[in-house]
């Protein structure tokens, strides 16, 4: 670890606010806790309290946030190596790594509390052991020395979903477990093809990604593996568990055929940085619309609606049988 010699340049308020707000790296958060929204309202039936839904975001974002910057302390030396993230509020100076520590430990602190108070033990603790996972296991341990760091290290951003349907239940189902998976099994092609795009800025500070360690043949081939786990593993869902139904399974097949078909043509031309990009930036969208499938398939309305659409082809298929028995007969 390297410290940082560099006198604070903040000069108003707003500065300051804004070098904290950095800190928390606020662009990966909102995929967070769309995962933690999803598996809420499937665990509620899509009857969710206002406030719990609300707080558990907050504690989410919280817990998330805090995460982020034990993260931004820790890779302080690397994050000063290469120019993507040089100018980060603590590497550029701006921000302490003790001042950041006491705020990161401020944000768990406050998620801890709401998530006890205000939804349940074990969705904090669930919350808190997402903290812990990401900064010791993947942070500190992987991230240096494992190729298959962003496998392992995915269990960290699943663990939202397992927060939001622990604030609802208070319990742990398959469901739960399996947009735990959704989430897990859909890290590495996401992660990877962004890896792909800035494989030297890693290779430069020796972390291990595995386009560095083993080539960008090899990881796209990987990705290709996974995205098909990934939309194979959504589907189960509909059957054999059966907590979403036929809205979200036309949702999930529409936006499945797109993730693959963008897999496969990475595949196809291995060195396209900007099939890369593409890739990535869909996943993304993927997810983020997955979970709004989730969240529309499980609403009251939507089970009447495709319940009276049901009905009404129903007997508009009873019609037509008879009208073609009549003719036949």
């Amino acid at each position: 670890m390297i410290g940082t010699n560099v006198s604070k340049q903040h000069e108003t308020v707003l500065q300051v606010i804004q070098s904290y707000y950095q800190l928390t790296k606020p662009r990966i958060i909102p995929l967070l806790l769309i995962t933690t929204a999803g598996s809420m309202w499937i665990a509620s039936a899509g009857e969710i309290n206002l406030l719990l839904l609300l707080v558990t975001l907050a504690g989410g974002t919280l817990a998330a946030a805090s995460g982020q910057v034990i993260n931004c302390i820790y890779d302080r030396d690397i994050d000063y190596e290469m120019e993507r993230t040089r100018h980060r509020p603590i590497p550029s100076g701006k921000v302490q790594p003790r001042d950041a520590l006491i705020f990161a430990i401020t944000l768990a602190c406050i998620s801890f509390t709401l998530l006890t108070v205000f939804a349940n033990l074990l969705a904090a603790l669930l919350a808190m052991s997402g903290i812990v996972f990401y900064v010791l296991v993947y942070t500190h341990w992987l991230k240096r020395n494992s190729p298959q760091n962003i496998v392992i290290g995915g269990a960290a951003g699943a663990i939202p979903a397992l927060v939001g349907w622990a604030a609802v239940t208070g319990t742990l189902s398959w469901a739960a477990w399996l947009i735990f998976a959704i989430v897990f099994v859909w890290t590495p092609p996401h992660f990877w093809s962004l890896a792909l795009m800035i494989k030297d800025d890693y290779a430069k500070v020796n972390v291990p990604m595995l386009p560095v360690v083993a080539g960008v043949q090899a990881t796209v081939k990987q990705i290709w593996l996974y995205t098909l786990v990934t939309v194979i593993t959504t589907f189960l869902l509909v059957y054999p568990l059966q907590v979403s139904g036929a809205l979200y399974a036309v949702i999930a097949l529409w936006l499945g055929g797109v993730f693959i078909y963008k897999a496969w043509q990475l595949l196809q031309n291995p060195e396209s940085r900007d099939l890369a990009r593409g890739l990535f930036v869909y996943s993304i969208s993927y997810m983020m619309l997955l979970c709004l499938g989730m969240v529309v398939d499980s609403l009251p309305v939507t089970h009447h609606v495709i319940l009276a659409v049901s009905s009404k082809l129903h007997v508009l298929s009873s019609v037509v049988v008879g009208f073609f028995m009549s003719i036949l007969s």
